[in-house]
């Protein structure tokens, strides 16, 4: 059941896997993690401590697998696969079988996964590390011992390494865990008897021992992983105000469109909820687990981002697989309840199994995958969009290949290149830093690229993601003919959107020569005034 899904979704996450162009969050991956090890390690010191974990997996990996738009993706690609097929595996152990089935199956076909397994960002590696996660809980507390609580822990501290605010699946598995050990969780997997059929006295829920087994395991299990995260936790609170003084602070209307947002289309958020809804309404005890990881995570970031900046959609993203587990559960139709242990007493004899037709089990199933087809048709015309642009908004996106591509047909040797704005997140530099080389064709591969004239200070050496630029620009244009102006938006008069010292030297020794607009950007060619 989890081998559909994953394949299913590694299709669909190779699919136009280079077609979207890097975006300013990807570009920042790419500078990140092309640094030797000590530089990365010292950026993480300065910017992006929370991300730094991933930077360094993905910088093994280009380092065998280079630097190009699909190798960069990819890792993010082979994450979503996993969460896809830990979906089915979870919903077969809460569930049944054909649920676990239809929840992979719906979660593969969200233009939201493709969009998360196209992009080379943490957000992946945290879907699959927060369904891991869970999947162990659920194991553990079925048969605790040393090395599934240790399994869980580990998985745990990747979680928080690989996206910190995804720790809040932690409110849910807290929980669950105190609730379970009332009730016992409601698995159906095939080592585990359900828990409506032990009574106290033999280890079941309610009983001390389970108490003695589980919860003291659970503690310990995320006090470990607790550890392993409070440096990184100290680091990125310092980091936080520089980190996401982009954000503005959550309001109810965010909320309301957070399906359509995760989903990446209006029309299929509002079927998922819709499904998750009724699951949680027909699947009962076993869809409170999946329920909590849903909801929990969502209203602690919600109320947080009320006074913290912090609500962006995408850090969300983890919830998806348990809204789709719920959904699973309401395309495979009605399980058997669970409920309360019965009370001590007799025991009776063991009914025998019994198994459903394999055309009952079926009938189910057949309409379930026609509902998972049928959201997959719905959301075609967005699967379609997010493989054209990764930007967000997707009004806004940034052309910096066809910025890099106008420069590349008309270098010289001995250009020069300045960028307005430098200080922002747009990285206009690191985007022609990335495509430049790479346009199939152009001298820029084989001869000199234009010199970034007004760094003083590269990155690397300021262990950052932006460079420090000359204080006095004119002195660092002098013996410069010709100057490459790369400014955000587009300008009609691009010298009078460059601001301060910079637009002033520029304005005083050049002349325009020609203007080349491109979606999002500008770029113009500056010769000297004679």
């Amino acid at each position: 059941m989890w081998a559909v899904p994953l394949l299913l979704t590694l299709v669909a996450g190779c699919s136009g896997i280079s077609s979207a162009q890097p975006w300013r969050d990807e570009l920042a991956t790419w500078s990140a993690a092309t640094r030797p090890v000590g530089d990365l390690l010292r950026l993480t010191r300065t910017v992006d401590a929370a991300t730094g974990a991933y930077y360094l997996v993905v910088h093994g990996w280009t380092g065998v697998f280079g630097d190009s738009v699909a190798a960069l993706r990819l890792p993010s690609v082979l994450a979503m696969a996993g969460a896809a097929g830990l979906t089915g595996v979870l919903g077969r152990r809460l569930f049944r079988a054909p649920a676990g089935l239809l929840a992979g199956l719906l979660f593969a076909v969200l233009p939201g996964t493709s969009r998360y397994a196209q992009e080379a960002r943490p957000y992946a590696l945290a879907t699959l590390l927060a369904v891991l996660a869970t999947v162990l809980l659920v194991r553990a507390l079925d048969r605790p011992g040393r090395l599934r609580w240790a399994g869980y822990a580990a998985a745990v501290a990747g979680l928080g390494l690989a996206h910190l605010l995804a720790l809040g699946l932690l409110a849910a598995h807290a929980v669950a865990v105190l609730t379970f050990a009332a009730w016992g969780p409601p698995t159906t997997g095939p080592t585990r008897p359900a828990a409506a059929d032990r009574r106290p006295g033999t280890d079941g829920p309610g009983d001390g021992r389970w108490w003695g087994r589980r919860l003291p395991g659970w503690v310990l299990a995320v006090s470990a992983a607790v550890v392993v995260l409070v440096p990184l936790l100290a680091t990125a609170q310092r980091q936080r105000s520089h980190q996401l003084d982009w954000v503005a602070a959550a309001r109810l209307a965010d909320l309301a469109a957070l399906p359509g947002a995760l989903a990446h289309s209006g029309v299929v958020g509002g079927v998922l909820v819709g499904l998750a809804a009724l699951g949680a309404t027909r699947s009962g005890w076993r869809g409170l687990l999946p329920g909590l990881c849903v909801l929990l995570p969502v209203l602690l970031v919600f109320v947080a981002a009320l006074a913290v900046p912090l609500w962006v959609p995408r850090y969300l993203f983890f919830t998806v697989p348990f809204a789709c587990l719920l959904a699973g559960a309401a395309l495979a139709g009605p399980v058997p309840p669970t409920g309360p242990v019965p009370p001590a007493g007799p025991r009776l004899p063991a009914r025998p199994a019994r198994t459903r037709p394999a055309r009952a089990l079926a009938r189910p199933v057949g309409a379930g995958l026609a509902v998972v087809a049928l959201t997959a048709l719905l959301g075609l015309p967005d699967q379609a969009a997010v493989r054209h642009s990764h930007g967000w908004p997707r009004s806004a996106t940034v052309d910096y290949r066809g910025a890099a591509a106008v420069i590349a047909a008309g270098q010289r040797p001995g250009d020069a290149v300045v960028y307005a704005p430098r200080d922002g997140w747009l990285f206009l530099d690191l985007g022609i830093d990335y495509h430049l080389p790479r346009i199939a064709g152009d001298r820029a591969a084989d001869g000199p690229r234009p010199r970034d004239v007004l760094v003083a200070q590269g990155r690397r050496d300021r262990a950052d993601l932006w460079v420090r630029e000359c204080d006095r620009p004119a002195g660092c244009l002098a013996g410069v003919d010709r100057v490459w102006l790369v400014v955000a938006g587009r300008h009609d008069d691009p010298l009078a959107a460059v601001p301060g010292d910079r637009g002033d030297a520029l304005r005083a020794g050049f002349t325009v020569e020609q203007v080349r607009p491109r979606p999002g950007v500008t770029v113009a060619l500056l010769t000297r005034q004679r």
